[in-house]
């Protein structure tokens, strides 16, 4: 039974995720605003980052995680450039 709940669970959550990404690959390309479209790559990454966290736990691969990290990480970085470089024009002083 418990498996059964964890497969349709792990399902549920890929299909949501995958949709999620869908509207803010969506928003990110159809954003108003670069502000916009930064805050949509924020939570483009982190929709990517959890699909590969869900990826892992059904197939029971500790790739999936250990790339998940790196996105997170990259990500981080890209969201805090791209702010700086919004902020002041530039992003190395």
């Amino acid at each position: 039974m418990s498996a059964s709940i964890l497969f349709w669970s792990l399902l549920i959550a890929q299909i949501l995720l995958g949709i999620a990404i869908a509207i803010t690959a969506y928003r990110m390309m159809r954003g108003p605003r670069a502000q916009d479209r930064i805050v949509s790559l924020d939570a483009l990454y982190v929709n990517v980052m959890l699909l590969l966290l869900v990826f892992g736990i059904k197939t029971e691969s500790t790739l999936y995680f250990e790339a998940a990290l790196v996105i997170s990480l990259l990500g981080f970085v890209a969201t805090v450039a791209l702010a700086k470089f919004l902020m002041r024009g530039e992003v190395i002083e």
